[in-house]
């Protein structure tokens, strides 16, 4: 008995509520509220209650304050201090909207009225453009190198220009980056120059990694930029250790990783996320939600809303962008970046995108996705296209500007290229070197093993690789 009358009083209280929030312009529907023209909505004439209303509301008040005394004890567990309910209730398993995504330009690359962004210089933004311009004729230049067999392998940034170069802009030369194989962008921001990729993609003696690693896995300790892992996600504990040391060392930086949708898959980014939130380390999660981990397409990874939501159930702050979006890129990094290191706290940002190009030289992505589709989102949601759109707009750049700087680009890639060919092979023996100062035994009977293999079957081997 005692418990109908508690779920009748909480009906009666529900339908009282709803009767006096209809109609209530401050109870209205979030997306009406969102759709008003700007300044608000339309004047209301305040009226009197009527006897009615006035018996309603004091009801109400009443019912409330018996209904809430009943929950207004809570429970002091050492997992959590909370309140605690009567009632069966589940907590959703996602919020009835998603969550919107902040963005600054349209499709067009018009700026969008009332929009909220970092102010950009000249300097900043030509510098933006530039670099966007020139990873991708990078890409473009490298990818044919690869089809005609001069590298071994190759991936671009196609479609992912905005997220590389805005996010790398928004940051500080001091900030340590954890990239994946998609980011060269972020290198090519701070200085990393053009010969210096094509040394690495040919693994030439100049090469700062010696050809120990795959074409693209780029890394410069000048430059802050730690070696890129073929692995998915090692990168992401990584940097939640690195930012804990810059918060512990009282520096004025923070640590910066990037990853896809594939890589919030691996366990690495669990636990990562949660190691940041309780170490309370300044670090920026980048993650590029392309929509494709290879050739597995969200759908099949997970039932959230994106990746977005992921950083509340850790207690991370958290921000969905348009990745293909310049202006938003950078607005939101910086931003982001302040608050990291201002507050002691991580930052999730979502990246949404579209993967244009290949996984990479390996893979043919028409085999789990349309030519069309692939081409509406190159031609439709370009980031290149939008931003020279809004620099133009200011008077910043011009058709003979973007001449002379694809000419220059193209001579200095064809140039570079042609120095990395040339430039001979590291020595064998830096297989087993940079690791131990003294290399243990079993290094040491690794290189006499491989030594005499050469030596009995040098056909099998590379000739230009100097012994």
């Amino acid at each position: 008995m005692a418990q109908h009358l508690k779920s009748s009083k909480s009906t009666f209280l529900n339908v009282l509520r709803h009767s006096l929030a209809f109609g209530s312009p401050s109870h209205a529907s979030p997306h009406l509220r969102h759709n008003l023209p700007h300044g608000g909505p339309p004047s209301i004439k305040k009226v009197s209650p009527n006897p009615l209303t006035r018996l309603c509301n004091t009801m109400v008040d009443t019912l409330s304050s018996s209904h809430e005394d009943t929950n207004s004890q809570v429970m002091d567990f050492p997992g959590g201090k909370v309140s605690f309910t009567p009632e069966i209730r589940f907590i959703s398993e996602s919020n009835e909207e998603r969550v919107p995504c902040y963005r600054v330009l349209d499709d067009n690359g018009q700026q969008l009225p009332n929009s909220q962004f970092v102010p950009v210089s000249k300097e900043i933004a030509v510098k933006m453009y530039s670099d966007m311009v020139t990873l991708q004729m990078m890409d473009n230049i490298f990818y044919e190198a690869q089809r005609q067999g001069r590298l071994s392998f190759y991936a671009t940034a196609y479609g992912e220009e905005a997220i590389n170069i805005a996010s790398a802009a928004a940051l500080s030369p001091d900030d340590v980056i954890f990239p994946q194989y998609r980011e060269p962008g972020v290198l090519l921001w701070r200085g990393f120059t053009l010969q210096e990729f094509a040394n690495q993609c040919f693994g030439n003696k100049s090469d700062y990694g010696k050809g120990r690693q795959m074409p693209v896995h780029y890394g410069s300790n000048k430059l802050n930029y730690f070696t890129v892992s073929a692995t998915i996600a090692t990168q992401l504990p990584n940097a939640v250790g690195a930012a804990y040391s810059l918060k512990m060392d009282g520096k004025d930086a923070c640590a910066v990783t990037f990853f896809g949708d594939g890589g919030s898959s691996e366990g690495d980014f669990h636990a990562a996320m949660n190691f940041a939130a309780v170490m309370e380390a300044p670090v920026l999660f980048i993650c590029r939600n392309n929509g494709w981990a290879i050739s597995t397409p969200t759908s099949d990874q997970f039932r959230s809303d994106g990746v977005v939501v992921k950083g509340r159930a850790y207690g991370i702050r958290s921000i969905r962008v348009d990745g293909n979006d310049a202006l938003a890129m950078y607005s939101a990094v910086h931003e982001a970046r302040e608050m990291a290191i201002r507050e002691h706290r991580p930052i999730l940002i979502e990246a949404l995108t579209y993967r244009v190009g290949h996984h990479s030289t390996s893979d043919d992505s028409t085999r789990y996705r349309s030519a069309d589709e692939i081409e509406w989102w190159n031609k439709a949601r370009n980031p290149l296209s939008r931003f020279r759109t809004w620099v133009e707009s200011n008077g910043w750049w011009s058709d003979e500007a973007e001449s002379d700087l694809r000419s220059r680009i193209k001579k200095e890639m064809l140039e570079a290229i042609r120095v990395a060919e040339k430039t001979e092979k590291p020595n064998l023996n830096h297989m087993f070197s940079d690791v131990y100062d003294v290399p243990p035994l079993n290094l040491r009977e690794q290189e006499l093993l491989v030594r005499q293999a050469i030596k009995s079957h040098p056909q099998d081997y590379p000739s230009d690789v100097p012994l």
